[in-house]
């Protein structure tokens, strides 16, 4: 486990850009080999998870720039006849709408910064309806602090969801630190999967 930012005097927002920076040139240097080969691992260690199982309604992301590649994760949803939920940015309200997706090659199309997205006009899913989330970002740690990308989007989405719905991360192992720089407002997440290990949140 990579140590943590210790205080800097920037302050908290700082040390987030600084953490956040280095993180993300640390994954974008792996080799495509590497990626490949974890980013599977990820996804099975997920997809074996009674709680992705068991539900019917999943929150999932698609891949952008050097993040894990979740497709696998996605295929195995639609496989199982889930309902599968992918956000879409509304930059205008600052928040994430989520769209059902039947088919990734059909209803997926590049949208805010290029990331891949669902076309406007699939069914919108409501927050409140999803059985299990998957929560991107660029580090995590053990209990349960996440970095994301700046933006807050899932901070102010995963307060609409409903209490007790499992909100799991998938990460690099260099995206797993000590400590993670956050404000009390920052989303957490329950639980964290690696390419070599599932780690429960141990947070209070």
């Amino acid at each position: 486990m990579l140590p943590g930012p210790s205080a800097r005097p920037g302050g908290l927002h700082e040390a987030k850009r600084a953490l956040r920076a280095r993180v993300l040139a640390e994954r974008n240097a792996l080799a495509a080999a590497v990626h490949s080969d974890q980013s599977a691992r990820i996804a099975a260690r997920l997809a074996g998870l009674d709680s992705f199982r068991h539900a019917g309604v999943v929150l999932l992301t698609l891949p952008f720039g050097s993040e894990w590649d979740t497709r696998p994760l996605a295929v195995a949803a639609l496989s199982q006849r889930k309902t599968l939920a992918i956000p879409r940015v509304d930059a205008g309200a600052k928040m994430l709408v989520l769209h059902a997706v039947t088919d990734l090659a059909r209803d997926i199309a590049p949208g805010f910064r290029a990331i891949p997205e669902p076309l406007a006009a699939t069914p919108v899913v409501a927050p409140d309806a999803l059985d299990w989330i998957l929560v991107p970002g660029v580090a995590f740690d053990a209990s349960g602090g996440r970095l994301g990308y700046g933006g807050g989007y899932y901070d102010r989405l995963l307060p609409l969801c409903r209490a007790g719905v499992p909100r799991i991360a998938g990460a690099f192992e260099l995206q797993f630190l000590d400590r993670v720089p956050a404000a009390p407002h920052d989303a957490h997440i329950d639980a964290i999967a690696t390419p070599d290990r599932f780690v429960i949140a141990s947070r209070p």
